[in-house]
């Protein structure tokens, strides 16, 4: 079992990266695991996948960073995991724009 385990391991380790990031840099923010919490008048492919930039404030333990979210994200926790965050290279004015969010009342 220990061979086994060990070789899966070795295999997975191979596409983790390690992902650190500092304070103050700018990230994108996943939204795909907020289907059916918020809805952006898209449907399917046509949804967006990530929304921001947003401003880490400061990290949370090892694997978690806790963002400044806009007005409109208020009812969101702003602390995410490392996984659900992708640096973002470009300039403000190309950002997803936050138009048109609607929540779910169960939230």
């Amino acid at each position: 079992m220990q061979v086994a385990r060990d070789r899966q391991k070795s295999y997975a380790d191979l596409k983790r990266k390690p992902m650190e990031f500092q304070v103050g840099d700018k990230f994108m923010l996943k939204v795909s695991f907020w289907k059916g919490v918020v809805r952006f008048g898209k449907q399917g492919k046509l949804n967006p996948r990530y929304v921001g930039p947003f401003k880490v404030l400061e990290r949370v333990g090892d694997v978690a960073y806790k963002l400044k979210l806009p007005e409109e994200l208020s009812r969101v926790h702003n602390t995410f995991h490392v996984s659900n965050l992708k640096k973002c290279y470009a300039d403000e004015p190309l950002a997803v724009p936050l138009d048109g969010l609607q929540f779910d009342d169960k939230l």
